[in-house]
């Protein structure tokens, strides 16, 4: 799985740069008005911190924390516990608490693309080689940990 690929951050920076310019260019119909869309603002916190204590995790059990690159363990603590991709989860909320503050039709339209393309680049991958590296270990946790939540 080494190769030239995009990392998961530069994928959400350009969705949610995406986002800003359908909402500026093609927004549609306000689904959410003032002052329910600062609803988003906890969301986006949740969501950075799931994330950056996500990778705090990786990096204090000294596993590779990039996709596609070598692992050494299978990471079951903390967040793991629960959900088997929280750093992509948390992005996805990250994605959404910011289509809730633009409140309007179409970048709430493109929390499902978001969705779909870390599922297609990163999780289903990722999913695959773990199994590959780490067989019935891998298995067994995939079997009792659910993938998103």
């Amino acid at each position: 799985m080494k190769g030239k690929h995009q990392l998961p951050p530069t994928y959400l920076a350009l969705g949610l740069l995406g986002m800003g310019l359908f909402h500026f260019l093609f927004s549609g119909p306000r689904l959410v008005g003032f002052p329910w869309r600062f609803l988003g603002v906890p969301v986006v916190v949740l969501g950075a911190a799931l994330t950056i204590s996500s990778d705090q995790l990786f990096k204090t059990l000294g596993t590779e924390v990039k996709p596609f690159q070598e692992s050494s363990l299978v990471v079951t603590e903390g967040p793991y516990g629960f959900c088997r991709h929280p750093m992509y989860l948390g992005f996805m909320w990250i994605f959404g608490g910011f289509a809730v503050l633009a409140g309007t039709l179409v970048p709430l339209l493109l929390v499902p693309v978001m969705f779909w393309l870390f599922s297609v680049h990163f999780v289903i991958p990722e999913e695959r080689h773990m199994e590959i590296q780490f067989g019935a270990e891998y298995e067994q946790y995939r079997s009792r940990v659910r993938r998103w939540l």
